[in-house]
């Protein structure tokens, strides 16, 4: 096993809507909005520059009052193929690289998101904390949205 891959976690996803859709649902904040919070939970766009070096930042208000950040700059675009960006999802998640890949198949996308972690033993903290679980709850409501724009 390469490092890269003792340090990388992947969800790979067949999308029944066509790449375009996809790739709005993922990077419209209209869109985000709807599927970037787990379930119940609201989500708030403070900053969404999306092109090479542009900067991401969303907020969850917490039921404590206290706000999780997630937010990241981007890295590489290429238009309805990847997205690679930084992230930092404070306070349980920081200094990783999210790389998502976009392929059409017919009328259907194919869809590759991981997640790569500094250290092997890091990614493997972040999988026992709920990483399948909890993107896997995000990108089953983002399959949802796109869905809805399907229609």
């Amino acid at each position: 096993m390469s490092d890269l891959a003792s340090r990388t976690l992947t969800i790979e996803k067949i999308f029944n809507a066509p790449i375009q859709l996809v790739w709005d649902a993922w990077t419209q904040s209209e869109h985000i909005l709807k599927w970037w919070a787990p379930n119940g939970m609201d989500i708030k766009v403070i900053q969404h520059d999306f092109k090479i070096g542009g900067k991401w930042k969303y907020a969850m208000p917490m039921p404590d009052g206290s706000e999780f950040i997630s937010e990241g700059t981007y890295k590489e675009i290429e238009k309805l193929k990847k997205i690679i960006t930084s992230a930092d999802f404070k306070p349980m998640t920081e200094n990783v690289e999210l790389q998502t890949y976009f392929e059409a198949d017919g009328d259907k996308t194919k869809f590759t998101f991981s997640v790569v972690h500094e250290t092997a033993a890091y990614c493997k903290q972040q999988e026992e904390m709920g990483f399948y679980n909890g993107w896997g709850s995000a990108l089953n409501r983002l399959e949802k949205i796109v869905h809805t724009l399907n229609k």
